[in-house]
């Protein structure tokens, strides 16, 4: 049997939840982990070395490609057009990390532009969650420093950066290490956004991965931390000694182990990301993946439904001032679905106590381009599945 990932995983079920998640976390007694009680990363356990408490240690992407039959399945599709498509992680995308506004980071700033650690509650699968997500701080041209939270620029660069994961001139994988890393310079980011319909300049880009670098996402379920860390962690310059200056060099990052044990656990799936870019607002594109990872058996005749509060406490895309605004954003994002090939067409069911509306039921019928997706999407991970075992033989 193939020896996958060593990464540890927490179970993470809710009471009466037939489902277990398992959540890759931090373990103390392993020296590539989070220390909490030392708040750093250590990267020995050899006796008689110690760290400075103002050392800053920083891990190097491996010297050399490491051969993974993991990382081989992550760069393979089922399509005619591999440039279309990418792979998903559910588990990675499901934290909410890039909800805030222009207008609410403004609202958490202070009088000297900082800005405390943002807590926000939020359900996955019908668990209780929290995310804590602590502000960068990016040095502004007078020398002064302003606080930074993730928001739409950064969630698109994290899908550039997952496309170019699966080239493998440009991404390495330890499943031994369960470490996987993404090469990209800052002119790449550029011509992947820009092809897709989401151009950037590259002043924009390069403040975006410092956010991705320096904020903290911390996920938690009640009082238990269970995972802390960078959206993009150990950012380093790979060829060149300017650091993110200059817009060819080649840069490498270690992305978070919830990306490494997907791939090693080949717990990930096929989407078009041409679609999904193509999208206008966060909410369609979020509820377009809901649909890629949930609605797998789409077909004319299989139906898929959920509720309105149910996508406002996993998504946090729904937080406008009123419940009706909120409605009707939801008829406007699935308007655009529809608009956009990937549904045939829905219903909305209004679910009322007395005359007033407490939640909606929604049901969807996939297009036809969406359930050719889907189908090829299965194929993709049945053909991942053969393929370990082939390799094997």
């Amino acid at each position: 049997m193939i020896e996958l990932s060593k990464a540890c995983v927490h179970d993470f079920s809710a009471k009466d939840d037939k489902d277990a998640v398992l959540i890759p976390y931090y373990d103390r007694s392993d020296p590539r982990y989070f220390d909490r009680k030392a708040h750093k990363m250590s990267d020995t356990k050899k006796k008689g070395k110690s760290m400075s408490k103002k050392e800053s240690p920083k891990k190097a992407p491996p010297a050399k490609a490491i051969k993974s039959i993991q990382y081989d399945l992550f760069s393979q599709f089922v399509t005619n057009d591999p440039d279309s498509v990418s792979n998903t992680v559910e588990l990675w995308e499901s934290i909410p990390k890039y909800f805030f506004t222009p207008a609410q980071v403004e609202k958490l700033r202070t009088p000297t532009g900082h800005a405390d650690p943002y807590k926000q509650p939020y359900s996955y699968k019908g668990m209780d969650c929290t995310v804590t997500i602590q502000p960068a701080l990016i040095e502004q041209e007078n020398g002064s420093y302003k606080a930074f939270f993730p928001s739409v620029t950064e969630e698109l660069i994290e899908e550039a950066l997952k496309k170019i994961l699966t080239d493998q001139n440009y991404g390495i994988h330890d499943p031994a290490k369960s470490e996987t890393w993404v090469k990209f310079s800052l002119r790449m980011v550029e011509k992947e956004l820009k092809k897709r319909g989401k151009s950037r300049s590259i002043a924009e880009i390069k403040q975006a991965i410092q956010v991705m670098n320096r904020c903290i996402i911390t996920l938690s379920k009640g009082k238990k931390e269970l995972w802390s860390g960078a959206i993009l962690q150990d950012l380093v310059t790979v060829d060149r000694d300017e650091y993110i200056e200059d817009t060819g060099a080649l840069h490498a990052a270690r992305l978070p182990l919830f990306i490494s044990h997907a791939i090693d656990k080949l717990e990930y799936r096929q989407y078009n990301i041409d679609r999904h870019m193509t999208l206008k607002t966060q909410l369609s594109r979020w509820l377009y993946k809901r649909f890629v990872h949930r609605y797998k058996q789409a077909s004319m005749t299989e139906t898929y439904h959920f509720r309105y509060l149910t996508v406002k406490a996993e998504s946090r895309y729904l937080e406008g001032k009123t419940e009706r605004n909120n409605r009707k954003k939801m008829i406007d994002t699935l308007d655009e679905l529809k608009a956009n090939g990937i549904l045939m067409f829905y219903e909305a069911q209004e679910i009322k106590e007395g005359r007033k509306i407490i939640d909606v039921k929604y049901t969807v019928t996939a297009s036809l381009d969406f359930r050719t997706e889907q189908k090829a999407a299965n194929a993709a991970a049945n053909k991942r599945k053969l393929g370990v075992v082939d390799k094997l033989k």
